[in-house]
Parts: structure tokens; C-alpha cells; sequence
């Protein structure tokens, strides 16, 4: 990870943390995690607000009106819409898609859940995906949430990642084994 984003990554932690713990001081974590998935859909969506978060031209008190206008517009949740308005103040809002991020992992976690990303060489079928869900919590012992991509280039088959292991059983990458093989013995 290159410095800045570190930097970033580390920012985004602590302002997550905070609106996490006082999200669950609250109990509205259920609030919480419908905000994280509202304004990452809206920063995935929107041109304009990855650019007022991240462009210097703004100002904080531009900034501050901006969130404000969208806290209450997406009708978030008090400690939702007070870090962010603190972020704006304080000129940390280009970290919110780290702050997204992080708060992600932190209800997850106290869910007992984990994601994996799978990526397939072609759309996986509803009963796919739960078999392969109920597999790898049956692996874990936590609940498992899909991130599905897909892929062509794999042939077939697919590649599961689940925090730091990595199962790859796509027909690419076992061309790509035999191919190395081939090269050895000629």
C-alpha cells in the first residue's frame, strides 16, 4: 500500500470506528449498514460527489453545506450524518470511500460475517451461489457474503478469495501450470 493511502486507510479507521461504536451505543447498526450501502451506491453513482469529496476547489464550509444537503436528502442516521459533517469540517472527506470501507468490515465482523470475492468465468446460478455460501461457511463458521464478478478469460471454473487464502480452480490458470510444465521438460 503506497503511503497516502495508508495514511487514508488510517484516517478513514478512526472516524470509522467512532461512528461505528456510537451506531451500536445507539443500537442502530441496522441504520448504520443501510447508510454505508446508500452512500456507497450514491459515490459509485455520481460523478459529482466523488469530485466534491476529493477536489480541493471546495471548501469546507462548500463541503459541509454538500453532505449536510445529502445526510438529510438520504435521511441517514444521526452518527452517520454528524462524522461526516466532522469530516467535512475538518477536510477529511476524500477518505470516505476507505470510511465506507471500514465500516463494512466492522459490521460484518460483529455480525459474524465475512465476504468472499469470487470471481467465475460466467454468472453463477442462485443455487451456485448458495451452495458455494454454505460451503465456506461451513469452512469458517461464519455467515458468507458473495461478491460475485465474472470473468471470461477464466475458461472456467473460478477463484475464490476469502480473507488471505486464495483458491484458484479456472481452466486459465491451469493452462498456465501446464504451460510452465512444458517449458520445463523442453
Amino acid at each position: 500500500m503506497s503511503e497516502p493511502a495508508s495514511i487514508s486507510a488510517s484516517i478513514a479507521g478512526r472516524y470509522a470506528l467512532a461512528i461505528f461504536e456510537l451506531s451500536r451505543e445507539a443500537n442502530s447498526l441496522p441504520a448504520l449498514e443501510a447508510d454505508v450501502t446508500a452512500l456507497s451506491e450514491s459515490l459509485a453513482g455520481s460523478a459529482e460527489l466523488r469530485e466534491m469529496i476529493s477536489s480541493p476547489v471546495y471548501g469546507r464550509d462548500a463541503q459541509a453545506a454538500a453532505i449536510g444537503a445529502l445526510g438529510a436528502k438520504m435521511g441517514l442516521s444521526e452518527p452517520m450524518s454528524n462524522g461526516l459533517q466532522l469530516m467535512a469540517a475538518k477536510r477529511r472527506l476524500f477518505t470516505l470511500p476507505q470510511l465506507l470501507k471500514s465500516l463494512s468490515e466492522l459490521i460484518a465482523e460483529e455480525k459474524g460475517e465475512v465476504t468472499a470475492d469470487v470471481t467465475s468465468a460466467s454468472e453463477l446460478t442462485a443455487a451456485q451461489a448458495a451452495k458455494l455460501a454454505e460451503t465456506l461457511k461451513n469452512q469458517t463458521g461464519k455467515t458468507v457474503k458473495l461478491n460475485t464478478a465474472v470473468d471470461e478469460s477464466l475458461i472456467g471454473g473460478m477463484i475464490v478469495k476469502l480473507g488471505s487464502r486464495m483458491v484458484d480452480t479456472s481452466i486459465r490458470s491451469k493452462l498456465a501450470s501446464l504451460k510452465n510444465a512444458m517449458k520445463e521438460v523442453g
